[in-house]
C-alpha cells in the first residue's frame, strides 16, 4: 500500500507538470492529456520494457490512467490558482522525480538487480517522462542541460543503498531517499550549482 501511494503522488506530481508544460505552449485539450500522459507514464513505461514486465504497468492497472485523466481535470480547473505556486512547475517536476526515483529502485529491487542497476532503473524510471514531454513540445530536455536533475536521482539512489545498511525498517529508507532526491535538486537550483560545462562562454572566446 505504502509503494503504491508513492506510485500515484508520483503520477500526479508528473502529470500537473505535464499539464503546465502543455498549456503554456497553448495545445487544445487532446494535446494537454497526451503530454500529461507521456509525462507521468514515459519512464514507467521505459523501466517496464527493460526488465521485460509487460504488458506495462499502466496497461494493466486502469487506476493510473484514471488517475491521469482526473488530474489533467483538475491542473486545468485549478489552473490560475496554480500560477501563484512559485515555479509550480519546478516544483511539481522535482517532486515527481524524487518520488519515481524510488519507485524505479523498487522495481529493480523486485527483479532481483544488483544495486547499481537498481539506481539506473530509478534515474530512468525519474526523467524519461520530461525527456519525452520536452522532445514533444520542442524543448531541449532539462536532463540533457547542466542543471541538476539527473545527478539528483543518482545520489538519492545511492543514499538508500547506504540507509539500507542502518538497522531501520526499509519504509524510513524510502522516505528518505525521496527527500534526499527533492532536497539536493532544491539546493541546487537555490544556490545555481550545476554541472560544468563542457563548451567556453563566448567572453572566453
Amino acid at each position: 500500500m505504502f509503494y503504491f501511494i508513492i506510485d500515484i503522488l508520483g503520477i500526479i506530481s508528473f502529470a500537473i507538470s505535464g499539464v503546465l508544460v502543455a498549456m503554456d505552449k497553448k495545445l487544445d485539450l487532446f494535446g494537454v492529456f497526451i503530454i500529461a500522459f507521456v509525462t507521468a507514464t514515459g519512464g514507467g513505461t521505459l523501466r517496464d520494457l527493460l526488465i521485460g514486465n509487460t504488458p506495462v504497468l499502466w496497461m494493466q492497472e486502469p487506476t493510473y490512467v484514471y488517475v491521469i485523466a482526473g488530474t489533467v481535470v483538475f491542473a486545468i480547473i485549478f489552473r490560475n490558482q496554480l500560477k501563484y505556486v512559485r515555479r509550480s512547475l519546478f516544483l511539481f517536476d522535482t517532486i515527481g522525480i524524487g518520488l519515481y526515483t524510488m519507485v524505479g529502485i523498487s522495481h529493480g529491487l523486485q527483479s532481483g538487480l544488483p544495486p547499481v542497476m537498481c539506481i539506473a532503473l530509478g534515474t530512468i524510471t525519474a526523467c524519461f517522462g520530461g525527456v519525452i514531454r520536452d522532445i514533444l513540445c520542442n524543448e531541449i530536455p532539462v536532463i540533457f542541460r547542466k542543471e541538476i536533475y539527473a545527478t539528483a536521482c543518482i545520489m538519492g539512489g545511492i543514499g538508500f543503498f547506504l540507509l539500507r545498511k542502518l538497522p531501520y525498517d526499509d519504509a524510513y529508507a524510502y522516505v528518505a531517499t525521496i527527500l534526499i532526491v527533492i532536497g539536493i535538486r532544491l539546493l541546487a537550483v537555490k544556490f545555481k550549482i550545476s554541472l560544468p560545462s563542457i563548451y567556453r562562454s563566448a567572453k572566453e572566446g
